[in-house]
């Protein structure tokens, strides 16, 4: 098999075309969550707690070099200047946004999960999906209840068994 064949199988493949489509979804919706965070939740944490921003927040390590005239508070100045420090304002702001897309995708899969069951519920109850608009048609569910009623049909219309 040539590669181009082998790759258009491959590619073919519904699971890696789900895969591709979650990926896509995936960074859109972490450029939400990210805008989100900055854009909103971290104001009013900063709001809540007395205008605090995360991004200064550090601990200097290092001296600062003779000639810096930049703000001793400015993590991006002093960085740039070349202080070693450690910036952990930049890990909570990475929590928060980490916990905000957790919380975002739990509640996405919860909802997705009830519609679910309430869909199989719904299916369940009915006899013939494709005649139901409410219902996601499924073939295959159908014949199967079909064939399940033809079953209990001939169960009771056949004749007791005999024993010997």
């Amino acid at each position: 098999m040539g590669l181009g064949k082998e790759f258009k199988k491959f590619i073919a493949r519904g699971n890696v075309i789900d895969l591709a489509v979650g990926v896509v979804i995936g960074a859109a919706f972490g450029k939400i969550t990210t805008s989100l965070a900055e854009g909103i939740i971290m104001p009013l944490i900063g709001w809540l707690f007395g205008d605090i921003d995360f991004s200064n927040k550090f601990v200097r390590l290092g001296p600062i070099p003779e000639g810096y005239d930049g703000s001793l508070t400015n993590y991006a100045e002093l960085r740039e200047a070349g202080v070693q420090m450690i910036g952990y304002g930049d890990l909570i702001t990475q929590v928060i946004n980490f916990l905000l897309i957790a919380f975002a995708v739990f509640m996405l899969v919860r909802g997705v999960n009830r519609a679910m069951d309430e869909m199989q519920e719904l299916a369940r109850q009915t006899e013939d999906s494709a005649k139901s608009p409410d219902v996601p048609t499924d073939p295959q569910l159908d014949v199967l209840k079909k064939i399940l009623a033809e079953l209990k049909k001939d169960e009771a219309s056949a004749p007791p068994p005999t024993s010997h």
